[in-house]
């Protein structure tokens, strides 16, 4: 009986030692569990605080480029409307100084140059005429005699003896292709009229062979003949001559230094 009972002990005994190290080994497995899950939790947390932060970063840039956009846009829109207002300026004071030459036998356009008394115009506008006539822009009209003229450049400089607001001519060595453009004349009659584009092509070779026309997509008609091509800048950098018979956008203008060297040579001193 003795034997049986330190038997069951022995039983009892070991099954607690079993107990005892199972629990250990679970609450140690637990402990792992709880430590793991709470670093997982804190990796998660940074995660999603990275994520959000990220997120954030990106929203406001995404804001901030939408905004730059929008001011660039704006800034655009203000440049434009700015340019607008610049040239309805440039062509306002450039009207004054522009011409209609009316004769017995033709009529066209001029323009205003060197101290207020010189006209230019082309030739064949006032070619056979034995009268002539200019209108300005506030109905003033003027008898205008003849100083000379170049056949060949198709160039006729008058005289009146009013004293008028005159343009600058620019340099034309230093007009660029795509610059803009604008054409004052009177096109079939319709008296002061304002055409735009810009330089197409620089020292085109004209019918006369010289090689000092600057092209243009401006509209030009019969009238325009003589008339000034004004850069933005109120300057004549050419005067209207010619376009391609039956062709759109194809107006040609004898350059301005051209037409420095022609009138110098036709008046016989340095006038411009």
């Amino acid at each position: 009986m003795e034997h049986h009972i330190n038997v069951l002990y022995g039983a009892v005994i070991l099954l607690l030692i079993v107990q005892l190290v199972s629990f250990t080994f679970v609450s140690s497995q637990s402990a792992k569990l709880i430590a793991q899950q709470n670093s997982f939790e804190k990796e998660i947390k940074g995660s999603l605080g990275s994520i959000r932060q990220e997120n954030q970063y990106q929203v406001g840039e995404i804001v901030r480029s939408i905004s730059q956009q929008r001011s660039d846009f704006e800034n655009q829109i203000d440049l434009l409307r700015s340019t607008q207002q610049d040239l309805s300026l440039i062509i306002e004071g450039a009207i004054k100084k522009v011409v209609t030459v009316t004769t017995d036998i033709s009529a066209g356009t001029g323009f205003v140059v060197a101290g207020g008394n010189y006209i230019l115009t082309n030739n064949h506008v006032i070619d056979g005429s034995t009268t002539i006539q200019v209108q300005t822009y506030s109905n003033e009209v003027y008898t205008a005699q003849v100083v000379g003229a170049d056949a060949l450049a198709d160039l006729a400089v008058l005289r009146i003896s009013g004293d008028l607001e005159g343009f600058e001519l620019a340099d034309s060595d230093f007009v660029s292709i795509g610059q803009k453009a604008i054409a004052i004349g009177n096109p079939l009659g319709l008296s002061f009229t304002v055409t735009e584009g810009i330089v197409s092509a620089l020292d085109r070779e004209g019918p006369n062979g010289l090689a000092a026309y600057i092209q243009t997509d401006v509209t030009l008609n019969p009238g325009n003949s003589g008339g000034p091509l004004v850069d933005k800048d109120g300057r004549v950098i050419g005067m209207a001559n010619f376009k391609v018979g039956g062709a759109e956008g194809l107006g040609f203008a004898l350059e301005s230094n051209m037409l420095k060297i022609k009138t110098n040579e036709i008046v016989g001193s340095e006038v411009l």
